[in-house]
This record gives structure tokens, sequence and C-alpha cells, in this order.
């Protein structure tokens, strides 16, 4: 439209200037044809319908971009008409803060009594567990942090002699030492007045289901020991038993 326009003016101006200079050599004889007069006043009125016809399409072109942001303001406003946001379970407890104690503290240490070995699952930003941890020092336990990563397997490290390879780095040959019983070893060392030894694995969710089944059973093979196994994440910290996640129940199994 634009080049259009261009190409109009251009060739009226050239026609302008070519009916200029006929009129000023027929001026200098005292006469002007009256087709000169008609072609200044179509020249003039084509100029005018030019000009009305840009300024036209600039006009429509703001209509329609105002057309276009109304309709999708309009658009947003009905997709989220009808739409709102609820946080179910919410209670008391949710507006207090993670530095401080829950009031499901108390079950968390019956559960740990009951169960002895717990699946939890901490918020991801963490922190929130540790108020739980140092309860359980208060009462008397002692505590083994482990990684799962690089954990290898968790019978052979945690209940036999168990061999470990340093880095050589290629440059050194291999070497093979050995270690003693993870949890043995610290079970042996206990003072008398400890009430346990708590594993606490953490990134327990890369494990597999007969791994996280010979965790869940390690207590019956250590009576003293208590194990706790970060299996994944929620918004809140919530724990099951982990007979349950690793499938040793009915309804873990299911």
């Amino acid at each position: 439209m634009d080049a259009l326009l261009l190409h109009h003016q251009l060739i009226i101006t050239g026609q302008s200037s070519e009916r200029m200079a006929t009129t000023s050599s027929l001026q200098q004889y005292g006469r002007v044809p009256a087709s000169i007069n008609l072609h200044r006043k179509q020249q003039h009125s084509l100029s005018n319908c030019s000009s009305r016809v840009s300024v036209m399409a600039g006009n429509r072109n703001v209509m329609l971009l105002q057309g276009f942001i109304k309709s999708n303001k309009v658009s947003k406003r009905r997709s989220t008409a009808g739409l709102v946001v609820k946080c179910g379970g919410m209670g008391l407890g949710d507006f207090i803060g993670g530095d401080l104690v829950k009031f499901d503290i108390g079950q968390w240490l019956s559960d740990v009594e009951e169960h002895k070995a717990l699946a939890i699952y901490p918020p991801h930003e963490g922190g929130y567990e540790g108020r739980y941890l140092n309860r359980l020092i208060r009462q008397g336990y002692y505590f083994l942090d482990l990684s799962a990563r690089g954990l290898g397997d968790p019978e052979t490290t945690l209940t036999k002699v168990h061999p470990v390879c340093p880095a050589h780095l290629g440059k050194q040959p291999i070497a093979r030492w050995y270690f003693p019983p993870e949890v043995d070893f610290r079970l042996e060392h206990l003072p008398p007045d400890a009430k346990g030894l708590v594993v606490w694995i953490i990134e327990a969710k890369v494990l597999s289901k007969a791994e996280l089944q010979f965790l869940a059973l390690l207590p019956t093979l250590r009576p003293n020991v208590r194990v706790v196994a970060e299996c994944g994440n929620w918004r809140k910290l919530v724990w099951k038993p982990l007979k349950e996640i690793a499938g040793l129940t009915a309804e873990g199994g299911a």
C-alpha cells in the first residue's frame, strides 16, 4: 500500500513539474489555457485523496491492533474467570516456621520406635528434617549418615567386611582396602548409655526395591538399629513405614 502511494505521488510530481514549465512559458505570452487550471484541481484532489487513504490505512492498522489487544484481554479474562486455587488440608501447623518444632513430633518418636525403619519425604529446600533428627539425638540415639549414591551393596557395606578401591588417577597401581562393617563397627563403640544407632540415608530414591527391603529388615537383624531413608520429597515432611514402601506388606505390595 505504501509503495503504491509513493509511486503515484512520484508520477503526480513529474507531471506537475512539466505543467509548471509549460504554464510559465505561456504566462510570458499573456494567456493560460483552461486545461491547466483543470489539471491543478485534479492534482489537488488526488493529493488530498492519497493523504486521506494513507491516514485511513494508518487508522485501520491502529484499530486492528486495538481490537487484537482487547480480544486477547477478553480471552484471558474468560479463561481465568472460573479458576479458583485452593490449598486443601491446611491447618495451624502449616503457618509455623520450618525451624520450629511441629505438632507431630510425638507421632514421629512413636513411629520410630514402632516401625523401626521409616521412609521420609522432606521438602525440596531441605532443613525441615533437622528438628526431627535433633529430637532423636535428645532421646539418646547416635547417627550414621550415609548417601545412597556410591553406597554399593547395602548388606555388604553395613554388615560385612567390604573392599574399597581408592582412586588411582591412572598413574598408580589399583589398590584394594578392606573396611569393617559400618553398622557393626559403630555398635561396638557406642557409649553404655546410648539408646541405639540411627542409620540416616539421604537420596534413597536411587536404591532398588531389593536394597530398600534389606534396609527395612536391618532393625530385625540388628535390634539396636533404626533406619531413616529419604525416599523422595513433598511440600511438608511426611513419613511412612519403610516396609510399606519396599513392598513387604500387603499395602505396599498392592
